[in-house]
């Protein structure tokens, strides 16, 4: 049985102009640097909560469940203005909806009808009482312009799009600089905002934790580096081949964090460029700094080989990662 997640067809990232557009238009201001550096505290209370609840349980711990899913489910939720009261519920459905719809398809389709049944309640809540989250906003100004269905949407591609992948992303990250003992030594012990930039670019470019853009279809007959598309066909890339295209840089297949930014595609390109990656940005430079500094001694709990890889989710990532201290 083949599983295909409900929402998919309502999902913001499938429309094309002018749909697109309004709909980007409508969340920009969401997403600007100035409300970036307005969250910042807030994330980095968030994060510091888990580092201390982390600390008080001792090791070993799974940093999986310890830090990347709580933080990442926190910040989406206080992004969307979900009440304190909901967030279990919320990071118990998530992982299911996600990672199981191939493994476990009933359990994924039940997830996914309790997703869709608690998103049009808070859009029903809001909709009444509208907060400052960014459903908030979305309903306050264009509420009348959208439709339930329009706004689960969006709340669902931003909440696979934050939580999936930041999960990914701090749970490989951190995998990855455990591997380069020498580069986590340097992000950990440089003080400077320079580095921790240059390092958080070269993980994402280096990782890349969506592997594939969503497929386009050619509407007309074109050429593209020697390779004839037709209409109707559908095309789709690589980001992490893209990554590492040497007309963009040298030695673009070893991670290097004090290299400096080289172009990538992480985050998708033109009109589909991902809206949140100030947002992802942020919290990457927030937690991989407090993660090292707090536990200096950081190290896997178990061998690299006994490591199991995420296959059946739109990220790539680890189903656990062991660390101690």
């Amino acid at each position: 049985e083949i599983y295909t997640l409900s929402l998919h067809d309502a999902l913001p990232i499938s429309y094309d102009p002018p749909q697109h557009t309004q709909i980007r238009h409508m969340l920009a201001p969401a997403f600007t640097m100035q409300r970036m550096r307005r969250l910042r505290p807030r994330i980095e209370q968030i994060v510091t909560e888990r580092l201390d609840i982390m600390a008080r349980t001792g090791p070993p711990v799974n940093l999986v469940r310890a830090f990347a899913w709580p933080v990442s489910t926190l910040v989406m939720c206080m992004l969307l203005g979900v009440p304190r009261d909901d967030r279990v519920e919320f990071e118990h459905l998530e992982p299911i909806m996600i990672d199981g719809k191939l493994a476990d398809p009933p359990a994924s389709r039940a997830a996914t009808e309790a997703w869709t049944g608690y998103m049009s309640a808070l859009i029903s809540r809001q909709r009444k009482e509208p907060g400052d989250s960014v459903l908030g906003m979305l309903i306050r100004e264009h509420g009348d312009e959208l439709t339930d269905e329009e706004l689960t949407g969006i709340c669902s591609l931003l909440m696979i799009a934050g939580l999936d992948n930041m999960v990914s992303m701090f749970s490989l990250g951190t995998l990855l600089l455990l591997r380069h003992p020498d580069q986590l030594a340097r992000l950990r012990d440089t003080a400077g905002p320079e580095i921790v930039d240059h390092a958080v670019e070269e993980m994402l470019r280096y990782l890349a934790v969506v592997h594939a853009s969503s497929p386009r279809r050619a509407v007309t007959d074109v050429s593209l580096s020697g390779q004839d598309i037709k209409a109707g066909q559908f095309v789709t890339c690589s980001l992490p081949l893209a990554n590492r295209d040497a007309a963009t840089g040298a030695h673009l297949d070893e991670l290097d964090i004090t290299r400096k930014p080289v172009p990538h595609v992480t985050f998708g390109h033109g009109p589909h460029h991902c809206i949140g990656a100030p947002l992802a940005r942020m919290e990457m430079r927030v937690g991989y700094p407090a993660l090292l500094r707090r536990f200096p001694a950081l190290r896997l709990a178990v061998p690299f080989a006994d490591l199991e890889f995420r296959t059946l989710g739109p990220a790539h990532g680890v189903q656990s990662l062991p660390i101690a201290w």
